[in-house]
Formats: structure tokens, sequence, C-alpha cells
């Protein structure tokens, strides 16, 4: 049969199935793409709302990546970097934290801000070192342990943990007693050394965006639900039959094929909410962590520090909470602002949108970096991707779509050797 009439199906139009697709469609191949809502991206979007550019959930791209670096177009994202560091707010003063070595202007308020010990310092200088030499193939080799215990083992005190990595890391983990494996706390400490954070300037879903529109043979049919995925069939919502010569599942496994032995996966969940304000309590583009233990608040951005296509003639101010919580809407978005006018008592805050993300991240353990082409082989014609196989990243989920769309690959070259 040749390449292009062989029906290849891709369940999910999210960043592992965009990939898959290209690597599909640079050896002739047409892939079918098969998505249940209007759009592409899955869990990376951005909405349009009263003019400002609203990320759903607090998201950034690490351009030290190496899959984004492949597969992306940095400059005609425009991104738009962070600065490397954070403001950090605590008992009602803020205080600012940053790489001196990539950015001159954090030397002093580095030097001066009171956060960690001498020795904290150094153990900062020496933990950017020791990553430089790792390779990430040996990070996700290395033992498991919980980031939390991998900082108190590495000589950090208390205070620097509470005050520092706790905040930040927990709105990167979306969980804030820092239980995520420390394999992935060594990848993204050595992606934030290696590069920087970063924003296309028209927001986050620019980059399945641009995925999508490099993509030439591939068929979309958006709004289209699966139920159940088997070899060579696939049922959708509707009742429709489709006939697949292989299918790639980027979404959700268990909910699609009978006596899988994977289990449903666990999620981590998290709120994002919008405000429109009069000023920036942070002027520079720096993310601000909210330090005291009993704040609800996890951490806060100015998106309007940065550059964006669209703006809605004020400050923008998205604050992310990963702390469960049992609060109706109403009651968050006041909670939220009372935490934000301890701070900030002069400003004014208009609630825009709140998003409440149940499936932001998934929750694994044995994280692995990637994946060869036929481990993410289900059955002899159905193939699984997505970050839930491998860990919760950008990178991840590009890295698995492409090994999945390989072993498809190898499977139909086997089949004509």
């Amino acid at each position: 049969m040749k390449q292009e009439n062989y029906k290849i199906h891709i369940i999910g139009a999210g960043v592992s199935g965009l990939i898959a697709a290209k690597v599909l469609e640079n050896e002739g191949y047409s892939p079918i793409m098969l998505e249940a809502t209007d759009r592409v991206g899955g869990r990376v979007k951005t909405d349009i709302v009263e003019n400002y550019q609203l990320n759903q959930g607090f998201q950034v791209l690490l351009t030290a990546y190496p899959a984004a670096q492949k597969y992306l177009d940095f400059d005609a994202l425009t991104l738009q970097n962070f600065m490397p560091g954070a403001a950090i707010f605590n008992q009602g003063k803020q205080n600012l934290l940053g790489d001196p070595l990539r950015d001159l202007s954090l030397l002093f308020p580095t030097l001066f801000s009171g956060i960690g010990t001498f020795l904290d310092k150094l153990n900062i200088l020496k933990l950017n070192t020791t990553l430089k030499k790792t390779t990430l193939s040996t990070i996700f080799e290395k033992p498991e342990k919980t980031t939390y215990q991998y900082l108190v083992d590495f000589g950090f005190s208390d205070s620097m943990i509470t005050k520092f990595f706790k905040p930040f890391f927990a709105g990167i983990f979306l969980e804030p007693e820092l239980e995520t494996s420390s394999r992935m706390f060594e990848f993204v400490y050595k992606m934030f050394g290696e590069g920087f954070a970063a924003l296309p300037k028209a927001g986050i879903e620019a980059i399945p965006k641009q995925l999508k529109a490099n993509l030439k043979q591939t068929s979309f049919q958006f709004n289209t639900a699966v139920k159940s995925v088997a070899n060579h069939q696939i049922i959708l919502e509707n009742g429709t039959h489709l006939e697949s010569d292989y299918t790639i599942i980027t979404t959700e496994p268990s909910r699609l094929l009978e006596n899988t032995t994977k289990g449903e996966t666990e999620w981590k969940s998290c709120d994002t909410l919008y405000f429109e304000t009069t000023s920036r309590n942070i002027k520079k583009p720096l993310i601000g962590l909210m330090a005291d233990k009993n704040a609800l608040i996890n951490n806060i951005f100015y998106h309007s520090s940065l550059e964006t296509n669209i703006t809605g003639g004020k400050e923008l101010l998205s604050v992310t909470v990963v702390k469960d919580h049992q609060l109706t809407p109403e009651a968050l978005t006041e909670q939220v602002v009372n935490e934000l006018k301890a701070y900030d008592t002069q400003n004014s805050f208009r609630f825009i949108k709140h998003y409440a993300i149940s499936k932001a991240l998934p929750k694994l353990t044995n994280l692995s970096y990637n994946l060869n082409p036929s481990e993410t082989q289900y059955s002899q014609h159905i193939y699984l991707a997505g970050d839930v196989h491998l860990n919760g990243s950008l990178n991840a989920a590009m890295l698995s779509g492409e090994s999945a769309a390989l072993g498809v690959i190898e499977a139909i070259s086997e089949k004509h050797a």
C-alpha cells in the first residue's frame, strides 16, 4: 500500500498530536486528526476576553526545551522573555531575587533581599554548576525522591525553601508541598538556567497554532468526540464507525480502550484568575511569589509587563491558586482580592475571568525523559502519546508525539520489509 493510502488517525489535536502529524507528514503520510473541541491546542489555549489575552492557566514556554527548539520557530512566535528572577512578597514587603549573572540589574536587589543565607547563595551556585554538567538522560536515571527532600539534602535552609523554592516550584508543579519527583525539579531547574521563560506575543496558543500552520497534508475533523478505539476501528460519540489502519491516541487512553491495564491518570488542579488593575505592583517582567504559608495565592504575574498583540489598555494581572480549597467561585475571588490588597493597598482589582482547571498537569511518578518508538505501542495498530507517559511538560508532549509517530512509521516499514 502506498503511504498516502494509509488511514492513520490521531485522536487529540494538542501539542502531542500536532507533532505526531508533522513527523508522519515528513515521511509522506497524510494523517487524519480527530479533535473533540473546535480548535487545536489541548491544554495550551488563549482566549480573548474584554480585549485582553487570557491564557487558560499560567503557562510559559521554556526556551531551553530541546523539542521546542527543534519544532518551533521562536522568531515567528515573537517571544517575550521574563527576567530570570522573582518578586517575593512576605510580611507586607516585596523583595527581588534573581540571577545577576544573567541580568546585572538584579545584582543589588538579590544581595540585599534578605532571602536565604550566604550558604544558600553558595548552594545556588553549586546547584547551577552541577546541573549544567548533568545531561537530561542522566537526570531521569537518578533515584527519585520528593523535591522538598532533595532541597533539604542539598543543604538549603528552611527559610530559603519556604520563601523561594516552595512558592516558585509550587506554581510550576501545581502542588504546594513539593512532593513532585526530584527528577522533574532538576529538569525544570536546568531548563530555567539554560534559557528563558517566555510567552509568545499572541499568547500561549500561538504555539499550537504555529504547529498546525506547518501541516500541509493533515486533515482536521473538529467537534469530533471519540467514544472508543479498537484495532482498525474508531467509534465516535455520534455512533459513526471509522476504519483506521493505525491510530495514535494522545488523550486519556483508559477512557477509549477496553481491557486496558493502564489506569486512569491522576491530575493536579489549579485556579487562575484574571484582573484588570490601574497600576503594576511589580514593575519588571518578574513572577510574583507569595511566601506567606497561610496565603491562598501562590503566584501572580502582570502580563502587561510583556508586549502582547492585544491589550485592553490597563494592566492585566493573573493570579494562580494551587492549594486545595472548598470555596465557591465568588468566595475565592473575594479572598484573592483581599490578599492582593494587603500588598497593594492603593490599587483597584476588577475581576475579568476565572479558570478552574481540573486537569492542569498529570500527577506522575517514575518519570521518564523520552520513550523508544516501540514503547508507545499499545497493540498492533494502536499507539499512545501525550505527556502523561513521560513527565508533565511541553517538551514531553512533543517528544511523546514524535515517538508514537516514529512507532507507526517503523511498523509500516517492517510490514513492507
